[in-house]
């Protein structure tokens, strides 16, 4: 026998051996015995086993391997992470949520730990002549089209969608008694207004996923009479056709059976014997024109209410078909929320998470540029949803174009969320993302809607902070000529030389200049999302 292979089973034969020459003393080394034992029954089960060829090559010790990498995440998050590493936020990230959702003192001293002279490093300039400080509960908007006969006066900073289902009952009742405290809005997800939801009356903004949960006839196909009794409940606020998520953009979902409990299967309206299914497209329009159509009847039937959708930008040419389908018809969305790739709630294929879907800026200036170039931006509000948790998160996508901005993870890291990324395994170990009863009762809920109303409440007083410093008394009054951004050791750019920005009316224009947008706007066409070619 080779050494290496006398090295492989050494630990293995040692067991063994040990235990068959203890037994005439097994009184006297009964607990070692019986140790030695076990391993030699556990190698024993390695060297038949025909899975895993560590295992076989190394009994007993090859078990160490699986052992130390089932807790790598736990090692690199508490000893090894750098506190500016993005995994997918980083530990300063976390530890500013946690800290404002305490309301601990957030400040850090003797200095930034960040590269201020690495490329891609952002701040807004300030002001030689400071501005007062605002009241941050006035950091609101007004969400309504002409078309809307109850518009809804929102915060500026609101939570994200997220699933009771996907989040546990707990979670969601901190999350919108916190949302009620704070007078801000949360939106429910596509898995529709559960009882969880109703049980302290904050402001609900319900989303509208391609399953229709909530409004769905025995087909899944969209019930009005089913929608109209929950939308003009006075606590609904807003209606969102979910068209993608950050997330998983152009997926659809599956929750199996075995995971329907009776609660999940009455709030959406689904049997329990059989996989509720989230498909990837709607089913109640194809075309941009059914679109619209579909949210006047939405606005209808909710009794005048906000309607919009949310997507994360993906063909270019499909947003500018939708924007020709509002000036053919004159239907107009109250609002739209764009979510950035980075998005992340859902679990997702990793091709998906990687490598699907157009990253919030871009899209959310796209939307932007797009409406502005149309006459059409005045009319519609937008929403910004992907990786916001601080302030300066908040003001960056305002600068840019947006109205107000959504966020999930932070919110989720105020009631708890330690980024375990155990979302999916319903074994969350704080209680947020499971429907484990025994998990989701370690999550106090008067305790941690305290904390959602306090990560909100000073995040916006964080917000006002810096509007003061930029000399600026509202959130509204940002532009993209307040953000900067290093390009190299040598130079930086504000953001209004950065990107390019259309005039109101430009793509109305009958000689369009320039390459991209012109391009897209003759590739769109109202009646189909397919490109028109030319």
């Amino acid at each position: 026998m080779n050494l290496s292979l006398m090295n492989r089973y050494a630990f293995y034969a040692f067991c063994v051996l040990f235990t068959l020459f203890s037994l005439p003393w097994l009184e006297k080394v009964w607990g070692l015995t019986l140790v030695t034992a076990l391993l030699s029954a556990i190698g024993t089960l390695d060297l038949l086993q025909p899975r895993q060829a560590v295992r076989r090559n190394y009994p007993i010790l090859g078990n160490l391997r699986y052992l130390i990498e089932t807790i790598r995440p736990e090692i690199r998050q508490y000893l090894l992470e750098n506190d500016s590493d993005p995994l997918p936020f980083s530990r300063a990230q976390r530890s500013l949520v946690y800290a404002r959702a305490k309301n601990e003192v957030a400040d850090k001293p003797f200095g930034t730990l960040s590269d201020v002279y690495g490329a891609g490093f952002e701040f807004i300039g300030h002001s030689i002549r400071t501005a007062p400080h605002s009241d941050p509960s006035s950091f609101r908007v007004s969400i309504g089209g002409p078309q809307c006969r109850q518009p809804y006066g929102a915060s500026i900073f609101n939570i994200s969608a997220m699933s009771f289902g996907s989040l546990s009952a707990n979670a969601i009742r901190a999350l919108n008694r916190g949302a009620k405290l704070g007078n801000f809005a949360h939106d429910t997800g596509e898995g529709s207004i559960s009882r969880y939801h109703r049980e302290y009356g904050g402001d609900l903004i319900w989303e509208l996923g391609s399953g229709y949960f909530g409004c769905r006839d025995e087909q899944g196909r969209f019930d009005p009479q089913r929608f109209a009794q929950q939308a003009v409940d006075p606590q609904v606020k807003m209606i969102e056709v979910k068209l993608s998520q950050g997330a998983k953009p152009g997926h659809g979902g599956i929750l199996p059976r075995h995971k329907i409990t009776a609660e999940i299967a009455a709030t959406r309206g689904v049997p329990m014997d059989q996989d509720c299914v989230s498909p990837a497209s709607h089913g109640s329009f194809s075309t941009p024109l059914e679109l619209l159509a579909f949210i006047a009847q939405l606005r209808e039937l909710s009794g005048g209410k906000p309607v919009g959708f949310k997507l994360c930008l993906g063909h270019p040419w499909e947003f500018m078909a939708i924007a020709k389908a509002m000036l053919k018809t004159g239907i107009l969305p109250d609002f739209i929320v764009i979510d950035g790739k980075e998005g992340g709630t859902g679990a997702a294929p990793l091709e998906f998470t990687n490598h699907i879907g157009v990253p919030l800026r871009e899209g959310l200036l796209f939307v932007h540029n797009t409406l502005v170039g149309l006459h059409l931006r005045e009319h519609i509000k937008l929403g910004a949803s992907g990786k916001i948790v601080s302030a300066f998160d908040i003001a960056s996508v305002l600068a840019i174009g947006a109205d107000w901005a959504n966020s999930a993870r932070g919110f989720m890291f105020a009631i708890g969320c330690i980024q375990s990324q155990s979302c999916h395994t319903n074994k969350c170990p704080t209680g947020v993302a499971t429907q484990d009863p025994l998990r989701q009762r370690a999550l106090v809920v008067p305790d941690k809607a305290e904390r959602v109303h306090n990560f909100h409440r000073n995040t916006l007083k964080a917000l006002a902070e810096m509007l003061a410093a930029a000399g600026l008394s509202h959130p509204s009054e940002l532009e993209a000529k307040h953000l900067v951004r290093r390009m190299s050791a040598t130079e930086i750019k504000l953001f209004s030389q950065l990107h390019t920005f259309l005039a109101p009316g430009e793509l109305l224009a009958e000689n369009l200049q320039g390459d991209f947008y012109p391009r897209m706007w003759r590739m769109a066409q109202a009646e189909s999302f397919e490109p028109r070619l030319t």
